[in-house]
């Protein structure tokens, strides 16, 4: 198959590539450029290991032709961080114990992202509908929408460190998540 000549934006930086009109994003940021934290868990949209943002909206990239991005702005976990230090929400879910093989964490990472830009305060049912479309086979999901909540508190106060835990006994400890 004739490659086509395209230019991705990806966290902000223009990227000119040759691939297949069939190639799809999530093959394109990992084999391509070597932006691995998108995961691949179904190839079917299903899971949303795969998330990433395009025009700030959360899109699995795992059925998204490249191709189709072209003139949009791609952002993967790996352009998250803010000025060199971890967004609030990936350090909340580091604090809280949000991940625990980490596996699916950059997809829902991606979607709690885009739902604070378009919602910055958005009720427990808005997190649970927007993260609906995300699987984690390790968690019960309390330890992740905790780290949410969190996040959330610390984009409006100002401070991650001063958060305590929604049963008063102040931070888990980095293990905490093994044993519940």
């Amino acid at each position: 198959m004739k490659k086509e000549l395209i230019e991705l934006r990806i966290n902000g930086r223009a990227q000119e590539l040759a691939i297949e009109p069939n190639a799809l994003l999530l093959d394109v940021l990992r084999q391509d450029l070597g932006l691995t934290g998108s995961k691949r868990g179904c190839d079917d949209s299903s899971c949303g290991a795969c998330t990433v943002l395009v025009d700030g909206a959360a899109m699995m990239s795992c059925t998204l032709l490249a191709a189709s991005c072209e003139g949009q702005e791609i952002t993967t976990i790996e352009g998250v961080s803010e000025h060199g230090s971890l967004a609030a929400i990936q350090k909340a879910y580091g604090d809280w114990g949000g991940a625990q093989c980490g596996y699916c964490t950059p997809g829902f990472i991606m979607t709690v992202k885009s739902l604070l830009a378009e919602n910055p305060n958005p009720s427990e049912s808005e997190v649970r509908a927007a993260l609906s479309s995300n699987l984690c086979r390790c968690t019960g999901y309390n330890q992740m929408y905790e780290a949410i909540r969190a996040a959330i508190a610390e984009e409006q106060k100002g401070t991650l460190s001063s958060f305590a835990r929604p049963d008063g006994r102040g931070r888990p400890s980095p293990h905490e998540h093994c044993h519940g």
